[in-house]
């Protein structure tokens, strides 16, 4: 995190980089906050703490001090379980309050009926920051576009076995779609860009990092397969199946789920039809898949039933105009429905 979003003074931002002292860690004793020169001094005397990665991101997160928190780690390591232990006996705490308080304003309120509160879980509290982060941050534009999965269909059923037989997992129409996707992001690197930070530049992207939305019952991950544009289908459906098995198990590291550049979510197997997702930050776009339906459609004058798929995709209207998401969604269309192409 840049310390430049910390309060401080010329000076305790002097030392803070001679000691490598992360200021987000300190806490200013100034006016309104701001770091001087003697919480550096002190911090310095006191220990530079130790702290991974996954325990930092969960502690800004929950807006945790962290000096606070005695490591259980090599030498006083600061870890991922020494954070949630603390967040658990503050939820420990906070439920006991809650309790107290609910008692005393059922009390003095109508009652109709039995009211069963369920805590938001870690992950859950995680996802709703984020989402409204990026809700609130980012003006969006929305496209749709239908595509015929005839094509994809029969391509499905032409290599599923093949494909088991050597992988032991069961070809699916989301796999096709991510390839297909994977390549059309190539031809479109405005799709795949991402903000920069201080919201001066654009950042093409000349790989993908493509990220595929994972509903739990207590939340959503988003596991990332880095450089899919290396991949071919078989090499795609593999680390996709891996990566998703990794979530409902619970066992993703923190690599697994940085780093993206594009987020598909797919919902068409809920029956739904249309919606527009919200986008995964920093991306800059992601594409909603909805359900296949059988559809009459004109084909050369004549009606006739068709397998039809609803695609949407939700773009930051900061980086990316509605013409260039119409054209990604054109390129995407005219692969899922002439499928061999992204095969060659």
């Amino acid at each position: 995190m840049s310390d430049i979003k910390f309060r401080a003074t010329p000076v305790a931002r002097f030392l803070s980089k001679q000691n490598n002292i992360d200021l987000s860690l300190l806490k200013g004793t100034g006016p309104k906050g701001r770091i001087q020169k003697e919480d550096v001094l002190n911090f310095k005397n006191f220990g530079i703490l130790k702290i991974s990665s996954l325990a930092k991101k969960i502690a800004e997160v929950e807006g945790i001090d962290l000096t606070k928190i005695v490591g259980t780690g090599v030498n006083g390591k600061i870890l991922k379980e020494d954070v949630l232990d603390l967040l658990k006996n503050k939820d420990n705490t906070l439920k006991e309050n809650e309790k107290k308080e609910n008692k005393l304003e059922i009390s003095a309120e109508k009652s109709y009926g039995e009211i069963e509160e369920i805590p938001m879980s870690m992950m859950r509290r995680t996802v709703a920051k984020r989402m409204s982060e990026s809700y609130f941050t980012a003006p969006v534009f929305v496209a749709n576009i239908e595509v015929d999965m005839t094509e994809v269909k029969k391509l499905r059923e032409s290599i599923i076995e093949q494909l088991k037989e050597e992988t032991g997992y069961k070809l699916t129409v989301t796999d096709i779609i991510s390839l297909a996707t994977v390549k059309s992001l190539i031809k479109h690197p405005y799709i795949n860009c991402s903000l920069s930070k201080d919201g001066t530049k654009i950042l093409l992207h000349k790989y993908v990092n493509l990220a595929m939305a994972v509903g739990l019952e207590n939340g959503l991950l988003t596991p990332v397969v880095k450089n899919a544009e290396k991949m071919n289908l078989r090499e795609l459906m593999i680390s996709l199946k891996d990566l998703t098995k990794k979530a409902v198990e619970m066992k993703l590291e923190s690599e697994d789920l940085e780093d993206s550049t594009f987020t598909v979510s797919n919902l068409g197997m809920f029956g739904i039809d249309s919606f527009a997702p919200i986008i995964n930050q920093p991306n800059s776009a992601i594409l909603g898949v909805s359900a296949t339906v059988d559809k009459p459609v004109v084909v050369n004058g004549e009606i006739v039933v068709r397998p039809i798929m609803k695609l949407s995709i939700t773009v930051d209207h900061r980086v990316v105009d509605g013409m260039e998401a119409a054209k990604f969604l054109n390129t995407l269309k005219n692969y899922l429905e002439n499928p061999i192409s992204i095969l060659v």
